[in-house]
C-alpha cells in the first residue's frame, strides 16, 4: 500500500522533450476526476464508537505464522464482545460462524427488499499481526491497551483492521435504529485469518457463498490504501487510491538436507553456504518488467492530475497496448524501477524472508531451509515460478515446495463501472472535492482475491475508509504505534453510512 517518492528517479525523464508537447496533449488527456458532489453531514456517537473501538484491540487475535498457535479464547471473546455491542445487528441480521479447520470467520445476512437484485459485500478481517518483544520498547502505549490519548485511539489492529469491522457494525447499528433496510442483501465478512493469506476464512466462505448459489456480486469493497495526502509521488493533493486489481501471492520453501557434523571436520561445502549460494543466484535472476493494464488505469486517473510536463509520458502509458514498449513507457519504467514500492508494479517480485540453519555454534547443520516470498504478475503462476527458481539455482540439491495458501494475481474491476462511481461519490460526500480519487494496481494483497478469483466476483474494489493525516501515521501498519485519529473514525463510521444507502442505487 505505501507508496514512496521517486526522488532522483525523475531526473532520468528529459522534461524538455516533452513540456513543448504538453499543452497539446492535455486536451487528449482531460481529468477524470468526479465534479459537483455536495458533502454529507452525518451525526455519529463518536464517544459510544471510540469505547467500543477501544475495547476491541484488547482482544488479542493474532495470526502466527505457525497455525498451531492460535488463541481461540481471544477469538470467541472477541465473537462475544461483538455480539453484545450490536444488539440491533445481531437481532436482525444473520450471523454464522465459518471456516476450515477452524470455524472463527464471521459472515453476516442482511437481507435486501429486492431478493432480485444481485447482492453487495463488504470485507474486513478480526486478525492482526504479531507485536516483537524487542519492538515494545518503541511503542508510546501499550499496543494492545486501547488507549485513548492525545486525540487518537493507539493499539494493533485500530488500523489494520478492526476499524473497518467496527465502521461497518456501527454504520449497520445505526441504519437499523432508523428503521432501514437495504434494497439489495448485503453481506459482511469478517475474516479470522488474513494475515497468513485467509485459507480457513475468506477462502472458506468465498466456496460457501458460491456453493449456495449466489451468480453475481454487484458490488464486493475490502480494506486497501486509506486516504493520505502525498502518498503519491509528484501529487501533494489529499489521494484515495482504490484497488481494482491485485498481485498473486506464492512461498516457496528451499532446503537442503544431507550429512552435518563437527565443526572442526568442515567439508568444501556447507548446507549453508549451498543453500546462500542459491539464494544469491536467485536473487540475480529477476523477473522481467510489465506493464499491468490495472497500471495502465491507474495513470489514466492520475496522470492528469501530476506534472504537466509529464503527462505525455503517462498519457502513453495510459493508453498504451500489450506487445513492445514505445520508448515513453521504457523511460516509464526506468522511472518506476528505481523505487522499491514502485518497481514492485512492474514485476513478479522476490523476497527472501526467512532462513532457518544450525543449533550450535561447534555443529555443522544437516540441513538448511529458507523461505522466499513472490507477489506474481499475471502469468505468473506457481509452476511458472518453480520452473523459474529451478533454472535459476541449478543445484539438484535443493529441493522446491510450495508452503502457501498461494493465489494467483487478480481479474481487474472495472474503474468505469457503477461500484467504482458508488465509492468516489461517498469518498467525496464525507471527505470533500479537495481530492484526487484514482484506480490503482495493490502489490500487497489482501482476502478479497479469495472473492476476486471466482466468477460472482468481477468488480472487487479495495479501500481503507480512513483519512490518514501524514505518512508517518501509515507506518503503523504492522508498525510501532499503530494509532488513528479520533475525529477520523467518526468519518470512518459516516462512509460506511453513506455507502451502503448509495448501494440501492447501483
Amino acid at each position: 500500500m505505501e507508496l514512496k517518492t521517486y526522488s532522483s528517479a525523475l531526473a532520468i525523464l528529459t522534461l524538455t522533450t516533452f513540456a513543448a508537447a504538453a499543452h497539446a496533449q492535455n486536451a487528449q488527456f482531460p481529468s477524470l476526476q468526479m465534479q459537483g458532489v455536495e458533502q454529507v453531514e452525518i451525526d455519529v456517537d463518536i464517544k459510544a464508537a471510540t469505547d467500543r473501538l477501544s475495547q476491541a484491540v484488547q482482544f488479542r487475535t493474532i495470526s502466527n505464522q505457525d497455525r498451531d498457535d492460535f488463541d481461540t479464547q481471544a477469538f470467541d471473546d472477541y465473537h462475544a464482545f461483538i455480539e453484545a455491542s450490536y444488539p440491533l445487528v445481531h437481532q436482525k441480521l444473520k450471523r454464522e460462524i465459518l471456516g476450515d479447520p477452524r470455524p472463527y470467520s464471521l459472515l453476516y445476512t442482511w437481507e435486501g427488499k429486492n431478493p432480485d437484485l444481485p447482492p453487495a459485500l463488504f470485507y474486513a478481517h478480526q486478525d492482526v499481526v504479531p507485536v516483537p518483544a524487542d519492538s515494545r520498547d518503541q511503542w508510546l502505549q501499550d499496543p494492545f491497551a486501547g488507549t485513548v490519548a492525545d486525540g487518537y485511539i493507539w493499539g494493533r489492529g485500530v488500523l489494520d483492521d478492526k476499524n473497518q469491522i467496527h465502521g461497518i457494525l456501527e454504520a449497520a447499528e445505526m441504519r437499523l435504529a432508523e428503521g432501514w433496510q437495504p434494497e439489495r442483501t448485503l453481506y459482511f465478512v469478517f475474516g479470522q485469518d488474513e494475515e497468513v493469506g485467509g485459507p480457513e476464512g475468506a477462502r472458506f466462505i468465498a466456496e460457501e457463498l458460491e456453493r449456495r448459489g449466489i451468480e453475481r456480486f454487484a458490488f464486493v469493497m475490502d480494506e486497501s490504501a486509506p486516504l493520505i495526502p502525498g502518498i503519491f509521488p509528484g501529487l501533494p493533493d489529499n489521494t484515495a487510491l482504490i484497488g481494482i486489481a491485485q498481485k498473486g501471492y506464492l512461498s516457496l520453501e528451499l532446503a537442503i538436507h544431507a550429512l552435518g557434523g563437527h565443526s572442526s571436520q568442515p567439508p568444501e561445502d556447507s548446507n549453508i553456504g549451498i543453500l546462500a549460494e542459491a539464494i544469491t543466484r536467485l536473487e540475480d535472476a529477476q523477473f522481467p518488467y510489465r506493464i499491468h493494464p490495472a497500471l495502465r488505469h491507474q495513470y489514466r486517473y492520475l496522470g492528469p492530475e501530476l506534472d504537466e510536463t509529464l503527462q505525455p509520458l503517462f498519457s502513453a502509458v495510459a493508453f498504451g497496448k500489450d506487445g513492445a514498449m514505445t520508448d515513453q513507457e521504457k523511460d516509464f519504467i526506468q522511472m518506476m524501477s528505481a523505487s522499491p514500492v514502485t518497481r514492485a508494479m512492474i514485476r513478479t517480485t522476490i523476497a527472501v524472508t526467512m532462513f532457518n540453519a544450525g543449533i550450535k555454534d561447534n555443529v555443522l547443520p544437516p540441513a538448511a531451509t529458507a523461505v522466499v516470498n513472490f507477489r506474481p504478475m499475471p502469468g505468473d503462476t506457481p509452476e511458472v515460478i518453480i520452473d523459474h527458481v529451478r533454472k535459476a539455482i541449478n543445484d539438484d540439491r535443493i529441493t522446491i515446495r510450495d508452503i502457501s495458501a498461494s493465489t494467483p494475481a487478480t481479474a481487474i474491476a472495472d474503474p468505469e463501472g457503477p461500484g467504482y462511481k458508488a465509492l468516489e461519490k461517498t469518498v467525496r460526500q464525507i471527505w470533500g472535492n479537495d481530492l484526487v480519487v484514482a484506480p490503482f494496481f495493490v502489490i500487497g494483497g489482501s482476502d478479497s482475491k479469495h472473492f476476486q478469483a471466482r466468477p460472482f466476483a468481477p468488480d472487487v474494489y479495495t479501500i481503507t475508509g480512513l483519512q490518514l493525516e501524514s505518512m508517518k501515521e501509515f507506518e503503523g501498519f504492522h508498525g510501532v504505534n499503530e494509532r488513528i485519529l479520533v475525529d477520523e473514525y467518526a468519518k470512518t463510521i459516516a462512509f460506511f453510512y453513506q455507502i451502503m444507502g448509495n448501494l440501492d442505487a447501483l
